[in-house]
């Protein structure tokens, strides 16, 4: 099975030269590899200047410069578009590391032929579990990482991982061609945050099943081109903005006779989260976010240069 790895970058060429050096290590030979800039010209030519043609293991890597920023969603589509010919796709975030034995783990998973879509484990580099798959709590627009907090190492049942998840995260996830076939490209006007959660959401609507690999780990330093990493009172404008409006998306996209409901319930749920944390200037921001959400904007927000 011949996977092509799609990895969207934003001006982080470390991140990614870290990224591809891992994957140069993998024990599963049979891919390529495929970097979207979306963070303009000068950004590119410092990624080209940065990394090899090809991987440590002969893999090609091929680096394609997106016409302005994509967002997650549009890079992840311009690079399945650019590598049409895979049999298996691998959305990877660049501040990831896989380890040497996750993509053979996923693919095997895959390959079982039960499922369309896979994810495995994904992890803090203090060996806690930050993910082993998503659940969707749908009267309150609100994501759910399974085993958020657990060590790596402890005990898993996938099949119990299995029947809860209703997404995969975006850091890792792989996906057939059958998949692309029947559930289409990501949602690209969310611009970043939760276009995997209606992806997968979509993809369930539509019969496809995902599955869980345990064995496959990636270390995840999450969020360190958008600040998302930082506390609820530590987080800038447009993480809050986006992961707030997109949810409620979400619920308008997927499950329109219930949003009247859920956009009250997650209002009261967003205001009680944030006052917790005694985030007050977080707290506009992820209001103005919702009220976005309800009157169903799209794409970068006004007053936000992309």
């Amino acid at each position: 099975m011949h996977v092509s790895v799609v990895i969207v970058g934003f001006r982080n060429a470390g991140d990614i030269v870290r990224c591809t050096q891992a994957l140069g290590a993998s024990d599963y030979a049979d891919f390529d590899v495929v970097v979207v800039e979306n963070g303009g010209p000068a950004a590119f030519e410092a990624l080209r200047a940065a990394l090899p043609d090809r991987l440590a293991g002969g893999q090609p890597l091929m680096l394609v410069e997106a016409p302005g920023n994509l967002g997650f969603a549009g890079g992840i589509n311009l690079g399945l578009a650019r590598t049409a010919e895979a049999d298996a796709w691998w959305g990877l975030n660049p501040d990831a590391v896989p380890a040497p034995d996750a993509l053979g783990a996923l693919v095997a998973r895959l390959a079982r032929g039960d499922c369309d879509a896979v994810g495995g484990v994904l992890h803090y580099a203090d060996g806690t579990v930050q993910s082993l798959g998503g659940h969707w709590q749908g009267w309150l627009a609100r994501a759910v990482s399974i085993g958020a907090g657990s060590r790596v190492g402890d005990p898993v049942d996938a099949a119990v991982v299995e029947q809860r998840m209703d997404y995969l995260l975006g850091a890792s996830m792989l996906v057939s061609r059958r998949f692309l076939e029947v559930v289409g490209p990501m949602c690209d006007d969310y611009f970043l945050y939760a276009e995997e959660i209606e992806w997968f959401l979509r993809a369930k609507q539509k019969g496809m099943r995902l599955g869980f690999a345990p064995t496959a780990k990636v270390l995840h330093y999450q969020g360190t081109t958008t600040g998302w990493a930082n506390g609820l009172r530590g987080r800038s404008r447009l993480p809050v903005y986006l992961d707030e409006r997109n949810r409620v998306l979400v619920m308008r996209d997927r499950f329109p006779s219930r949003f009247p409901v859920v956009a009250l319930a997650s209002l009261a749920f967003m205001l009680a989260r944030f006052a917790r944390s005694r985030a007050w200037r977080q707290i506009g921001y992820a209001f103005q976010g919702w009220k976005a959400g309800v009157a169903g904007e799209r794409g970068v927000p006004r007053w936000h240069s992309a």
